[in-house]
């Protein structure tokens, strides 16, 4: 008899600790899941422009509608988020964008990744980072451009390292690591800024030996560039 008791006892408590250890696992899920979806809300944000058309209308921002995400753009995000007791981080998440009155998108239409955006911000530097911002954002765009052109390879990483594309790549450039300007100016590219007009050639005609490029047709110019296509 002590012993049928004892085996019922052991048997409630190896009960318990199996429906603790399943209530631990699935709050563990939860929390899991939970940060996942932290993950992905970080990952979806309101369109610059009409960000900045929005602050600029309620005299937050100042600055021009450029669709950049520079330092005044970030601080009066944070001001406006300030002002209505949400997280003062400076990205137009759901919330934020929901005050504004504003839709987020989960980042880039065009589908680019972590490692594309690495990729384009290292030639970013390695080709344009004596550039002004403008200028490093306009090579980015090139290489955006060709992605989209049936001429050029149809990725990121398909169109940097196709041979003797890029000086940099070859010279041994690229092997230097991008600064957060560089990033910021591939991701304006990455989110739609171009301000070569659709070039797919970019030059130096200070440098440039190729008798080829120098006969392609004139875009724009900006700094030392010439954006041809």
């Amino acid at each position: 008899m002590k012993r049928w008791k004892i085996c019922v006892a052991v048997l409630a408590i190896l009960t318990c600790m199996l429906i603790g250890g399943g209530q631990m696992y699935v709050q563990s899920q939860k929390i899991a899941t939970t940060a996942t979806n932290i993950e992905r809300v970080d990952a979806a944000v309101a369109d610059t422009r009409e960000v900045q058309t929005v602050l600029k209308k309620w005299g937050y921002y100042t600055g021009n509608v450029d669709g950049i995400n520079g330092p005044k753009t970030i601080a009066a995000v944070k001001a406006f988020q300030k002002k209505y007791g949400l997280a003062v981080d400076g990205i137009v998440g759901p919330l934020t964008a929901a005050k504004m009155g504003l839709s987020v998108s989960g980042g880039s239409s065009s589908g680019y990744n972590n490692n594309d955006l690495y990729l384009l911000a290292k030639l970013v530097y390695s080709e344009a980072r004596g550039e002004s911002y403008i200028g490093q954002v306009a090579v980015a765009a090139v290489v955006l451009n060709r992605v989209e052109d049936s001429r050029f390879p149809n990725t990121i990483a398909g169109v940097i390292y196709q041979p003797w594309a890029f000086t940099a790549v070859n010279d041994g450039q690229f092997a230097l690591e991008p600064n957060e300007t560089a990033y910021q100016a591939a991701r304006d590219a990455m989110n739609g800024w171009d301000p070569t007009y659709g070039a797919v050639y970019y030059y130096n005609p200070k440098t440039a030996t190729s008798a080829w490029i120098r006969s392609t047709t004139t875009v724009t110019v900006i700094g030392q560039h010439v954006f041809s296509v």
